[in-house]
C-alpha cells in the first residue's frame, strides 16, 4: 500500500509473526495484510471524519485525494479538530490492533 499521512502513526508490534505463524504461503500472507491495511484504513478515515466537523469533509476528502501522503494533512486536521488527532488516530489503531490480536487468537484454536 502507498503511504498515507497517518502512516507514523501506526503500530502493530507483534502482527507480522503471528500472521506468519497462521499462514502457509507468502501469497496469504499478502493477503491479510491486504485486508488489515485496508480495514485500517476504513477505521482511521473514519475515525477522523468522526471528529472533524461536517463543514469540513469535503475540503479534508479534497485534500487527501490529491495528495494522501502529505503530511501536512495532519497539520490541517490539528487546526481544525478540538482535541489530539494524533493521540485519537493511535488509540484507533491500538484498539483495531487488539481487536485483531483477540481474532487470531480465536482462529488459532
Amino acid at each position: 500500500m502507498s503511504m498515507i499521512f497517518y502512516d507514523k502513526l501506526i503500530i502493530l508490534n507483534g502482527l507480522d509473526k503471528k500472521l506468519k505463524k497462521m499462514v502457509t504461503s507468502n501469497d496469504e500472507l499478502q493477503e491479510l495484510w491486504t485486508a488489515i491495511e485496508e480495514i485500517m484504513h476504513h477505521r482511521v478515515m473514519g475515525c477522523v471524519l468522526d471528529k472533524l466537523p461536517q463543514h469540513h469533509h469535503e475540503e479534508f476528502l479534497n485534500k487527501f485525494q490529491s495528495s494522501p501522503h502529505d503530511e501536512k494533512l495532519l497539520g490541517y486536521l490539528k487546526e481544525k479538530i478540538d482535541g489530539d488527532i494524533e493521540d485519537i488516530i493511535k488509540k484507533e489503531v491500538k484498539l483495531l490492533h487488539k481487536e485483531i490480536l483477540s481474532e487470531l487468537k480465536t482462529k488459532k484454536k
